[in-house]
């Protein structure tokens, strides 16, 4: 009844999913999974392949993550914030262009007409109960590169038209197993492994040749034995990559290890190896003495670092939540000043996402073609004048505050490896203007950068080079100009977000938690030189002026301090400066306003110890 009622003919309402590796991703009650085409839609009514992307699985479920404070279950709406909108987005991430634009603009076709605003709330209750019905269980994405372990996403929607990207000769999903990590360790830590050749044992003590490892021997006739089960296997869960945990049980191993080992005359008899060599023997099923030795053994193999014993609860607590600088100025002068580039239709869409944006939310705000965004971009350094090219970095920096948007410029098809080119390209041409670079450039390219940071996808490109290198010439650059305040403070709060970045991973390290096996730079601190370079220039900044208006500069500057040098290593070259530089006095010397004066003072006594 569509032409009668509406003027138009349309084919279908529309619901889309979108199929990626054998799962069906979809909105409906939120961010949903299912196996594909097992939902009570049925037979999808059209497949159609939107391409291949090379973005490894923890990327994807990175992303996922963040769109579900997008697209959660209360925000569901048909017309304007729908399974649609989500496809499109999801597809835009992974090969870089959206769902047919023939689904995408149909709700806007149905609310333009009389009839359909008047239909819009009836339409809405009757469709409701089938896009948030109840669907079949949830379905863990495969772990295809290594990632750690999925996320549980929740119920899956079916489909009745589905937007599937597929890898090359992808195998269907009854012939894909779960593939082990990247990393040789991760398939063996974390667990308890049960082996029962001497080959094997020693393949795994090999493997541990540079960390810890424990044996358990036990039998099957051994009672006492099954009292340290359960405590052996939570031990190693929490030890994760720092050691390895085998079990022999002496009722089915063969008789090598009997050789390998004929102390061993009793059960439980545990084994410890230290970088190789063997290092304690203990019988007996006492679990407490278990757990004593494993911790001592953690502790010889990974040594705490002399920094966790001291008291610095003023530098821990502080917030560790990026800065940003998401204030929209009056669009319409921003695209005034870039004259003729300003007709761009690339800008009249972005310009219609911002403010929907903003007016609405990011619910009701779809988003555009990103990569003929990137390639506006990309174009404006060699089409605006550099006194101008502020105007076209500024659409960006607005925009990178949707997790969307820099999750999309953070990886940009490239897989997680390589360098996301848009934003490194922009970057470079900044930094490389040198002392030409003109003030808006200069303030608006720092604000830029610390809305990196919005999206975690960002983190380790831009803690690597060549990215790294790139923002500490900037910030440090505008660290030391004195002419301009709102610079230093800006190149501030981009050390502040680096150095946060950084004190996470290196505190990671420090702790129980598993390492990253996403991508090979995620668990990656700032290179050494990098911090030394930025650790000068901070100094410089505490060793300088010491009125009331630099107040929130020096506890800027003390906290970046704090964050960089916790827990460096002790034999460093982040160390090695601290001496040289005589950081102890600068440090020492500083003093706060009236208002300050507490918490700088506490800061300051805690970088002293």
């Amino acid at each position: 009844m569509s032409s009668q009622l509406l003027g138009r003919h349309i084919d279908a309402v529309y619901h889309t999913s979108l199929v990626f590796e054998g799962i069906e991703y979809f909105f409906g009650q939120g961010v949903q999974t299912c196996r594909a085409g097992s939902t009570h839609h049925g037979k999808p009514m059209e497949v159609i392949p939107m391409g291949v992307t090379d973005l490894p699985m923890e990327v994807v479920l990175e992303y996922l993550d963040s769109l579900k404070t997008v697209y959660t279950a209360e925000s569901y709406d048909l017309f304007l914030h729908n399974c649609n909108n989500f496809t499109n987005d999801f597809a835009m991430f992974l090969v870089g262009k959206g769902i047919p634009d023939h689904i995408t603009s149909l709700p806007e076709t149905v609310l333009n007409t009389p009839f359909g605003q008047m239909l819009r709330p009836h339409l809405d209750n009757m469709m409701r109960p089938i896009t948030q019905a109840p669907t079949p269980a949830p379905f863990r994405p495969y772990e295809t590169n290594g990632s750690r372990p999925a996320p549980e996403l929740d119920h899956q929607q079916p489909s009745s038209k589905a937007a599937i990207p597929t890898r090359a000769s992808a195998p269907t999903p009854a012939q894909v197993p779960p593939v082990a990590s990247t990393s040789p360790l991760a398939a063996y830590t974390s667990r308890v492994n049960n082996e029962t050749r001497l080959q094997d044992v020693e393949r795994l003590l090999q493997l541990a040749s540079d960390r810890c490892a424990i044996i358990f021997f036990t039998s099957s006739t051994c009672a006492p034995c099954k009292l340290v089960y359960q405590p052996y296997d939570d031990l190693a869960v929490e030890a994760n990559m720092k050691c390895i945990f085998i079990k022999i049980d002496f009722s089915y191993a063969d008789r090598a290890i009997s050789a390998k080992f004929p102390h061993v005359r009793v059960t439980p008899t545990f084994i410890t190896f230290l970088k190789g060599q063997q290092r304690d023997e203990w019988s007996g099923a006492d679990a407490r003495m278990l757990r004593n030795n494993v911790e001592m053994l953690l502790n010889a193999a990974f040594p705490p670092h002399l920094h966790l014993s001291k008291n610095v609860p003023t530098l821990l607590r502080q917030s560790q939540r990026p800065i940003m600088y998401a204030k929209v100025p009056p669009l319409e002068k921003v695209v005034a000043k870039m004259g003729t580039v300003g007709k761009d239709p690339v800008v009249s869409s972005i310009v219609s996402f911002i403010d929907a944006r903003e007016r609405f939310g990011a619910m009701e705000a779809p988003l555009t073609k990103l990569p003929s965004f990137a390639e506006f971009l990309k174009r404006s350094t060699k089409s605006l004048p550099p006194d101008l090219l502020f105007t076209a970095l500024d659409l960006l920096r607005i925009t990178l505050t949707d997790v969307r948007v820099s999750g999309f410029f953070a990886e940009e098809h490239r897989g997680a490896t390589g360098t996301p080119a848009t934003v490194s390209h922009l970057l470079s041409y900044a930094d490389k203007l040198g002392t030409s670079t003109p003030y808006p450039l200069r303030l608006t390219t720092l604000h830029l950068a610390c809305n990196l940071f919005t999206s975690p996808l960002f983190i380790p490109h831009l803690l690597s080079s060549p990215l790294s290198a790139t923002l500490i010439s900037l910030l440090t650059t505008a660290l030391l100009d004195d002419k301009h305040p709102a610079l230093k403070a800006s190149a501030l709060s981009l050390a502040m977000n680096i150095t946060s970045s950084n004190h996470k991973i290196r505190m990671k390290k420090h702790s129980n938690a598993p390492p990253s096996q996403s991508t090979p730079h995620s668990d990656v601190e700032l290179d050494e030189a990098e911090q030394v370079e930025l650790l000068a220039s901070l100094l410089e900044i505490l060793g300088t002026g010491q009125g009331e208006k630099d107040a929130e500069v020096k506890k800027m500057a003390l906290i970046a301090t704090g964050w960089l040098v916790y827990c460096a290593p002790m034999d460093g070259e982040v160390r090695d400066l601290w001496r040289v530089m005589d950081a102890k006095g600068t440090v020492g010397k500083v003093k706060g306003s009236s208002v300050e004066e507490r918490l700088i003072v506490k800061e300051v006594q805690e970088l002293l110890s």
